[in-house]
């Protein structure tokens, strides 16, 4: 494991996309472009934080904006504009997203003010649709987080980070979402009158940022347990990857040249005062012989 970059705040949103690394900077306000040499060039700079990235098929940017609940779009000359607004489908701040190849975004909301000491509470999964117009896609979901599609474009698999699972969902034509299934379950879900911010941090596997591998299995970014682990649908554990030591680890992409390497967003805490300049990223390489990548 190399570091290629550091002195962020903390990164999330991780993505491969035209030959370099893409990744939010949510302390920081900032959307970060990143070459393999670990050149890194800001794309955006966002006021009320950004989270999940993805991409329309015309090739704008998406940026989820945090605390403001909308979804942010960047032209190729870089201007921002609002595509939509989730503020009154959403009960709290939004989070991470996953955008398919239509051009649909998933966008996941943490449901309560966690850091403010709300009760954690089953909230809803967002769809929004290349025009802006935004739905309801799924509810009663423990902290939606992490998203992939898998290869084919047909299912698309949501982390829960306080349910100690993956959820499915088949994609139809029109994007809605049908037939939840779970995709894999680390332990027993907790009762939802037990839920606390506290238990966060004692789950079993807590999904944080995920990454679809060629064969639809994920690498998936532990954020309770301080590693990544690559999973098969039904929840085997393939590898794990420790986190650097004195770093946890809340999201991951797949990428490089080959496909091979993968990308983990680390940083010593989720306080922005302890995390100010100390995010560091990391590139593991994964073995194409094994077929990891």
């Amino acid at each position: 494991m190399r570091a290629i970059f550091s002195g962020g705040d903390f990164f999330e949103g991780s993505r491969w996309h035209e030959g370099a690394w893409w990744v939010s900077d949510i302390f920081g306000g900032k959307v970060l472009r990143i070459s393999q040499d670990g050149y890194a060039t800001t794309i955006a700079e966002v006021e009320h934080w950004p989270t999940g990235l993805g991409w329309l098929p015309d090739g704008d940017l998406l940026i989820v904006s945090l605390k403001d609940r909308r979804l942010l779009r960047r032209g190729r000359e870089g201007g921002l504009s609002v595509h939509a607004d989730l503020s009154t489908l959403t009960p709290y701040w939004l989070n991470d997203m996953v955008v398919d190849r239509k051009g649909r975004a998933y966008v996941g909301n943490m449901g309560v003010d966690l850091v403010g000491g709300g009760n954690p509470a089953p909230t809803t999964l967002c769809r929004v649709d290349p025009d802006g117009s935004v739905d309801v896609a799924a509810t009663d979901l423990y902290y939606p987080n992490g998203m992939a599609v898998t290869q084919d474009g047909h299912t698309l698999i949501v982390g829960e980070s306080l349910g100690n699972r993956m959820s499915a969902f088949t994609i139809e034509d029109d994007g809605r979402l049908t037939n939840r299934r779970v995709w894999a379950q680390f332990a027993p879900t907790p009762d939802p009158a037990t839920l606390t911010m506290s238990l966060l941090h004692q789950m079993d596997f807590a999904p944080d940022g995920c990454a679809v591998d060629r064969q639809d299995r994920l690498w998936i970014a532990d954020a309770s347990n301080d590693r990544l682990c690559h999973v098969a649908e039904g929840g085997e554990i393939i590898r794990e990857i420790p986190a650097p030591a004195g770093f946890h680890v809340f999201s991951c992409a797949l990428g490089g040249a080959d496909g091979c390497s993968l990308l983990i967003c680390a940083a010593p805490s989720i306080d922005p005062v302890e995390t100010r300049g100390r995010a560091t990223l990391f590139v593991e390489t994964v073995e194409a012989t094994t077929d990891e990548s």
